[in-house]
Parts: structure tokens; C-alpha cells; sequence
């Protein structure tokens, strides 16, 4: 798909949801929660998203952009009697 047909499918579902909101307030409760419900699902997903690319670039790269070679697994053998 070239970038014109991304760009135009953005524009078509920004203006779809513009259009939702517009109507909102004299929609139905029923819409209106389900509306929210919606709206907090892909909330939740964004987030989720942005932790757990968060906590994987902060365990590989340790913030300063090197990687920590300090947290290598170490293998643990049984004791000698």
C-alpha cells in the first residue's frame, strides 16, 4: 500500500471518529458507553504497548544506550561434598 493510501485511510477513520464525537451528546446512553468502552480499550492497548517496549529497551540498553553486560544469566551447579 503506498503512503497516499495510508495517509487517506488516517484521514477517513480521523474523520469518522470527529463525525462520532460530534453526534456523541445526543446519541444514546448505550452508545455513549459503548463508546468508552471502545475508546478505553485502545487506551489500554497504547499503553501496555509503550511499558513493555519501555521495560524491553531499558533491560537491553540501560538507558544510556549500552548494553548492560553485567545481567548475563550466571549458571548455578550443585555443591561439592
Amino acid at each position: 500500500m503506498s503512503s497516499e493510501g495510508v495517509l487517506k485511510e488516517i484521514q477517513t477513520i480521523g474523520e469518522k471518529f470527529l463525525l462520532k464525537l460530534q453526534k456523541l451528546p445526543k446519541a444514546d446512553p448505550v452508545e455513549i458507553v459503548s463508546f468508552c468502552v471502545v475508546l478505553l480499550f485502545i487506551v489500554t492497548v497504547l499503553v501496555l504497548m509503550i511499558i513493555a517496549c519501555s521495560c524491553c529497551c531499558y533491560s537491553c540498553c540501560s538507558c544510556d544506550g549500552h548494553p548492560d553486560h553485567r545481567r548475563r544469566k550466571i549458571q548455578v551447579r550443585p555443591a561439592a561434598h
